[in-house]
């Protein structure tokens, strides 16, 4: 008969750890973005600037990418206490960051037909207006940067503070992804000032819809970038993390006689994972409770399911 146990865990402790920093953080740096997103959009259609009508629309990407990750964090923390959660709440943070990729893309394919037009069919930018939007913009991004750092670094502060004995930090994906792209929103700031300069002072009034498609081609890379990593997550493909390989050393080291017959590994939180493995022995006293003892100096593995068969 196969002996059969999993291990027991403070739920809230593992799944559920809240980031209140980052939540208000994201919250005034949603407000703060849409704000400026308007005020760039009616700017860039008004003095013609596609460069800046891009960055304001870019911006708009941004507005709501932050604000899925504010109510990310709402949302897992008011469903922290749901037993029906097996893992916790923290996956709602990642689906948040895939959402929000699949609508930079669509702002980006937005952004390239807008400027592609614009490049056929050019009109006259009132450049002086548009470079004074633009660099208001780009303050209001340095801004929101600065939030962002700073709800980051609170809650490092509170990591060190409740977990003297953690070695590393586990990293917010949720408050990296709103972090990453206020910085992408800059680049498109500096773009949309570059455009706009070259324009005024050389009369390359093409190099406005080109750094239009240029930003498109920023938001397209960034969005394929967060949509590859979420996706890992909410696909559950960890079978190439190296934590995988620290399982198999960890098993590999009670005997010649002692192999994996089957093994999962699928991450429950910001640096947790969980693993269920069968392991087949000739080893008479081998027990669950012993494999679990050596899983443990990984501190990432956070729940285990652990089968042995025995065989003569």
């Amino acid at each position: 008969m196969p002996t059969k146990k999993i291990s027991r865990l403070t739920h809230d402790h593992i799944f559920n750890e809240g980031n209140p920093a980052a939540e208000r953080g994201t919250r005034a740096v949603m407000w703060i973005t849409a704000a400026m997103m308007v005020v760039e959009i009616i700017a860039g259609w008004w003095y013609n600037s596609m460069a800046l009508l891009a960055d304001g629309w870019h911006m708009s990407s941004h507005a709501f990418a932050i604000g899925l990750s504010a109510f990310a964090y709402a949302a897992a923390r008011r469903y922290s206490s749901d037993p029906r959660f097996a893992f916790g709440t923290w996956k709602i943070e990642i689906l948040a960051g895939f959402a929000s990729a699949i609508f930079l893309l669509g702002v980006a394919a937005m952004m390239v037909f807008s400027s592609v037009a614009r490049l056929f069919s050019p009109q006259t930018i009132h450049f002086k207006e548009a470079i004074f939007v633009a660099v208001i913009g780009l303050l209001v991004n340095i801004v929101c940067a600065l939030i962002l750092g700073h709800a980051h670094d609170d809650h490092h502060h509170h990591s060190h503070e409740h977990d003297a004995h953690d070695h590393h930090h586990h990293h917010d994906l949720n408050l990296k992804s709103a972090y990453v792209h206020v910085i992408a929103d800059a680049a498109t700031s500096v773009l949309a000032i570059a455009a706009l300069v070259g324009g005024l002072f050389y009369g390359w009034s093409w190099l406005d819809p080109v750094m239009g498609i240029v930003g498109a081609v920023l938001v397209a890379v960034w969005a394929k970038g967060l949509l590859m990593e979420t996706g890992k997550v909410l696909l559950d493909r960890e079978m190439d993390h190296p934590v995988v390989d620290e399982i198999r050393e960890v098993i590999a080291l009670n005997s010649d006689e002692t192999r994996i017959t089957d093994l999962h590994v699928w991450r429950v939180g910001k640096e947790a994972y969980s693993c269920a493995v069968s392991i087949v022995t000739r080893s008479a006293t081998l027990t669950p409770e012993q494999v679990r003892e050596q899983l443990r100096q990984h501190e990432e593995i956070v729940h285990t399911t652990i089968e042995i068969h025995r065989y003569d």
